[in-house]
């Protein structure tokens, strides 16, 4: 079942990397990797056309309470947010407490191990902190790069998602090793 999650207050450390809440402070840096063609397509949303767009998504990301900004160097390069995963789809999960994991990076940032790095962090937060079962991610077949993000976290592909509107999607699971 979809667990509750509220990141309101935590902030996370790796070595080259602070994950934490979204601020307005971020927009500029949100719309600059958000408005470049082919970061947003990647995960699946069209890259953003103007700033507004970009302000009304960071104002849900900053109401909902489940997106951390990575942020690199002082600047928010990308985000990792912890979704609601498709109950119907995945009833296989109903009596333990999971997620989805969802994450996007500036492609100035790109092949730098920047993101394994990010998504290692919060996999052990939401394991060892929040007391997760399991996780969820998802990669669009002709993603490679987020597919091996998610082999470096330890994920396995479990199914593929057939879309009839839309490329198809590998779902794959990270399970606790309590």
């Amino acid at each position: 079942m979809n667990y509750n999650i509220d990141i309101s207050g935590v902030v996370l450390k790796t070595e080259r990397l602070i994950l934490r809440e979204w601020t307005y402070s971020d927009l500029n840096d949100f719309y600059e990797y958000a408005s470049t063609p082919g970061v947003g397509e990647m995960a699946g949303w069209p890259h953003h056309k103007n700033i507004e767009e970009s302000k009304t998504i960071l104002d849900r990301f900053i109401k909902n309470k489940n997106q951390f900004c990575i942020e690199y160097n002082g600047k928010a390069i990308g985000s990792l947010g912890i979704e609601l995963y498709n109950e119907e789809k995945l009833k296989e999960l109903d009596k333990l407490k999971a997620r989805e994991i969802g994450f996007v990076l500036s492609k100035d940032y790109w092949g730098m191990g920047l993101m394994p790095e990010a998504v290692k962090c919060v996999i052990n937060y939401l394991f060892n902190v929040v007391g997760l079962d399991v996780l969820v991610c998802g990669h669009f077949e002709f993603n490679h790069q987020s597919e091996r993000v998610q082999e470096k976290c330890g994920f396995k592909h479990y199914k593929l998602g057939i879309n009839d509107d839309g490329p198809n999607v590998w779902i794959s699971l990270l399970y606790n090793n309590k």
